[in-house]
């Protein structure tokens, strides 16, 4: 469940450090010795490829801990997913299923 604020915070280009995707943008917070991040990594690239105008944006938390603590990540891998606004509109901490993420994109695009 998404708090308040957190549904009103907006991630852009600035804060992604990349450009997001047109529709929605599936944004992964990893850390260097996560096994679970390297899977996660194959399936969200996997996903955004499957949907036009999805972006897959990888994270590392401990170059980026501004961002990890405004947002409350607490562990690795967690999974933001961004409608085309730069709004989070879903959220998962540990590793996914295909399956979720394509339903979660759902909220998004």
């Amino acid at each position: 469940m998404l708090g308040q604020e957190e549904a009103r915070t907006r991630l852009g280009a600035a804060e992604l450090g990349a450009e997001p995707g047109a529709r929605a943008s599936l944004v992964q917070f990893s850390s260097a010795f996560c096994q679970p991040c390297r899977a996660t990594r194959r399936i969200l690239a996997e996903v955004a490829a499957m949907v036009d105008g999805v972006a897959h944006i990888e994270i590392d938390a401990e170059e980026r801990l501004d961002l990890v603590r405004t947002l409350g990540i607490e562990k690795t891998p967690t999974v933001l997913v961004l409608d085309a606004t730069g709004r989070i509109v879903r959220r998962a901490a540990g590793m996914p299923r295909k399956v979720d993420v394509i339903a979660a994109l759902g909220a998004a695009v």
